[in-house]
């Protein structure tokens, strides 16, 4: 089932829609049966796909600013934003930076106009970096909601729905009688340095940098807590055999489908360097394999730049995809790596990689398509012209199973099935490049399989839709004037608004007429009890 559906003139119609596309997102995803979107990437995974039907690019519904206190570096703004959730209850949490330096807190907002339920300020605090790193909760299946604290600690919340105030438990991972007999020396030493990603089970996984000065001893690693609260760590340099004493600044731990491994980078120092891909055992965190991640053109060391946001991406068929810089360093635009499930093979890569998570694209979503893969991949496709490009900045779709020649590398790498060119002309570089168009500031892109679109922001301060059936950009809204900046999330809520982040800003986008609460409730009721009839109702509003 894949409807495309024309934007109805009622609200009651617009509402069956939604409640179909609910439905369909229900079935689709019961495992996350509290959660519609749970951290970044969307899921455990980080594949991007929607279980909802985004709602039509109308217009702006409400904004929230994400920094209080942005700070800019001439005109450009290099600090990544977390990703907002969303709620099964469409509650949207966001993070947002409130000091000039460090300082957040999480926002609960309605997702239906942005008004607040509650909010948290977290003493948390950032670890060393150049750009500023994101500050990245998540949501587990039971609804509860983790956030990082001082000290490597989290702080979690239930009831993550409900305006009444609750106070946070906070978990160290390390021992919480621990923390708090030397709270001072472990709030100067660790700092949890990756967003948080949350199992089906509820288990959480995150990132940690530490300087070693406590009591304990506790150098970088990755840690898990589970739903009970028991904890279990693991250095970055026991993972990998004393070769990595760090995990990579922003790399979202990924989980295998089954839940069983998690993925994540460490790298062998800090800034750009080289490093491993580690597949962990996701109850013990044991390292169960490894792989020195290379340039697949010069044969070197690939760079792991801590400044990038690249997670590892489980595919449908367990296969990983994950982005590097090349080495040597010549264009940033790198190479998406790909691996199978164990990491003991690595097959064609793709011609970018530098800070971007590949999206996975169901291959039914591309009409023009007739390979053999079931999924496909959507990727940023910038060609920068301040670093020996054309400037002509695009996204593409990608087939991990058939290969062609890369005009730039004369590498062999996955075969593009289509891409497309950004519209705004970039005014920095039409001297030398006359092509040239504003980047794509995305690093995980959301895939809408119920309108056969991929759904974008542009550093021209624009949010567009892509239609993969037409190859077309059919709907655009100005977000901002536009503005350099360091790349971010979109996705979509709930109700099927799209969320995208703008010049510090998170905006909500969506259709013209939404419907009332009780219009909504009544459209899934209809759309659950009629699905006999969708036929009838498909041939009445498809485009």
């Amino acid at each position: 089932m894949n409807p495309k559906w024309r934007s109805p003139k009622s609200a009651f119609r617009r509402a069956l829609s939604i409640g179909l596309a609910g439905c369909a997102s229900a079935l689709s995803s019961f495992a996350y049966s509290q959660t519609v979107w749970s951290g970044y990437a969307g899921n455990a995974q980080h594949t991007a796909l929607s279980g909802v039907a985004s709602q039509s690019l109308d217009q702006i519904i409400w904004q929230t600013p994400v920094d209080l206190n942005p700070q800019f570096s001439g005109n450009d703004l290099l600090i990544h934003y977390g990703s907002p959730l969303v709620t099964q209850s469409n509650t949207v949490l966001v993070s947002v930076k409130t000091g000039a330096a460090d300082g957040f807190r999480i926002e609960a907002l309605n997702g239906r106009d942005g008004s607040l339920l509650w909010k948290f300020d977290s003493d948390y605090s950032l670890p060393s970096h150049n750009w500023t790193p994101s500050y990245s909760p998540t949501l587990t299946s039971n609804g509860r909601v983790y956030m990082a604290g001082a000290g490597g600690t989290v702080y979690y919340r239930d009831n993550v729905d409900s305006t009444s105030a609750v106070a946070p438990t906070q978990i160290a991972f390390y021992g919480n009688a621990e923390y708090s007999a030397h709270k001072a020396s472990y709030n100067g030493s660790i700092q949890i340095s990756t967003p948080l990603t949350s199992d089906a089970n509820g288990n959480v996984y995150f990132g940690y940098k530490s300087s070693g000065a406590n009591t304990l001893g506790v150098q970088s690693g990755i840690a898990r807590i589970a739903a009970d609260g028991t904890a279990t760590y693991i250095s970055a340099s026991t993972a990998t055999g004393g070769a990595a004493p760090n995990v990579l600044t922003n790399c979202a731990p990924a989980l295998s489908n089954d839940g069983k491994t998690i993925y994540v980078a460490m790298s062998a120092g800090s800034g750009f360097a080289s490093g491993y891909l580690v597949a962990l055992d996701s109850s013990t965190l044991s390292t169960t394999s490894k792989v020195l991640l290379k340039d697949p053109k010069s044969g070197g060391n690939a760079i792991l730049p801590d400044d990038g946001t690249a997670s590892p991406m489980v595919a449908p068929d367990g296969k990983v995809f994950f982005g590097v810089l090349e080495n040597p360093f010549n264009s940033s635009k790198g190479w998406m790596l790909q691996f199978t499930a164990d990491l003991s093979q690595q097959s064609t890569p793709g011609a970018f990689g530098w800070d971007d998570t590949a999206s996975i694209v169901p291959a039914s979503m591309v009409a023009s398509y007739h390979g053999s893969s079931t999924y496909l991949l959507m990727t940023k496709y910038n060609n920068y012209a301040s670093l020996g490009g054309d400037g002509v900045n695009r996204l593409a779709i990608l087939d991990p199973n058939d290969v062609e020649i890369d005009p730039r590398t004369g590498q062999t790498v996955m075969k593009e099935v289509m891409s497309i060119a950004g519209i705004t002309p970039d005014a920095e570089f039409l001297a030398a490049h006359p092509n040239a168009v504003r980047e794509w500031c995305i690093n995980t892109a959301v895939v809408d399989p119920f309108t056969d679109s991929i759904l974008a922001n542009s550093e021209d301060g624009r949010l567009y839709r892509w239609d993969l059936s037409t190859n077309a950009f059919t709907q655009r809204v100005v977000l901002t004037p536009g503005i350099g900046e360091a790349y971010t999330p979109t996705l979509i809520g709930q109700d099927g608004k799209v969320y995208a982040i703008n010049n510090a800003t998170l905006f909500a986008v969506g259709a013209f007429v939404t419907p009332e609460p009780g219009a909504i409730a009544l459209g899934l009721s209809a759309g659950c009890v009629f699905l006999y009839s969708l036929r009838r109702c498909r041939t009445r509003t498809r485009r």
